[in-house]
């Protein structure tokens, strides 16, 4: 727990520093074609990058509504319950602390099945949903219990069927094959899940064994 809480802070620190980082190198650029008389190509590219910033959204908007849309046929379908029922057995072999019943399990399979589509943004909500009840049952503590741990290693980790927002940049941009990815993707994240959760149990059992 004490290597976690450390590991944290260092991820906040780091976040911190990167930002203070992105700062000095736009003051820097500023002042520099200042100096260089350069700062009308400056200002051309900042209004470029946000034109086509605004372009990107509206097109990552429009496919993510799709696949949004699509998810919900599936769950009133009942597709996704049952994607779920068949997952669930693994899933609760991972979380053995959570009880099948519980309203975690419920927001942890819907999360795995919204990464499964690529669909970051809608998982998002079902994580943090999923992590208040999984904080209820460790007791409301502020320290990271086992499931949590768990969670958090296979949803940054998740196994991905369909990359939609990779495939809406590559629509975007022109790809010439933009679904070509998902064969790539699909495998990467198979094996970065099964890394996930083969490091996750090691500490495990290594605290574990330590006492």
């Amino acid at each position: 727990m004490i290597f976690l809480n450390i590991f944290s802070q260092l991820c906040w620190m780091w976040a911190a520093m990167v930002n203070y980082i992105w700062v000095f190198m736009t003051v820097i650029g500023i002042v520099f074609a200042m100096v260089n008389g350069t700062m009308a190509e400056v200002n051309e590219a900042v209004f470029k990058g946000a034109k086509e910033a605004v372009t990107l959204c509206i097109g990552l908007i429009s496919i993510l509504v799709f696949w949004l849309g699509i998810m919900r046929i599936a769950e009133e379908a009942g597709l996704l319950e049952k994607l779920s029922a068949l997952f669930r057995p693994l899933v609760s072999r991972l979380f053995p602390e959570v009880p099948s019943g519980h309203p975690a399990m419920g927001y942890i399979l819907s999360n795995m099945m919204a990464n499964m589509f690529g669909l970051g943004n809608a998982a998002t909500p079902l994580g943090i949903k999923a992590m208040e009840e999984l904080k209820e049952l460790n007791g409301g503590k502020n320290t990271v219990s086992r499931s949590m741990i768990t969670f958090l290693a296979i949803n940054t980790s998740s196994i991905t069927l369909i990359p939609t927002t990779v495939i809406a940049i590559r629509i975007n941009y022109n790809s010439a094959s933009p679904t070509e990815i998902v064969g790539p993707t699909l495998i990467a994240t198979i094996i970065s899940a099964i890394g996930a959760i083969f490091i996750d149990r090691y500490f495990y059992y290594r605290r574990s064994r330590k006492g």
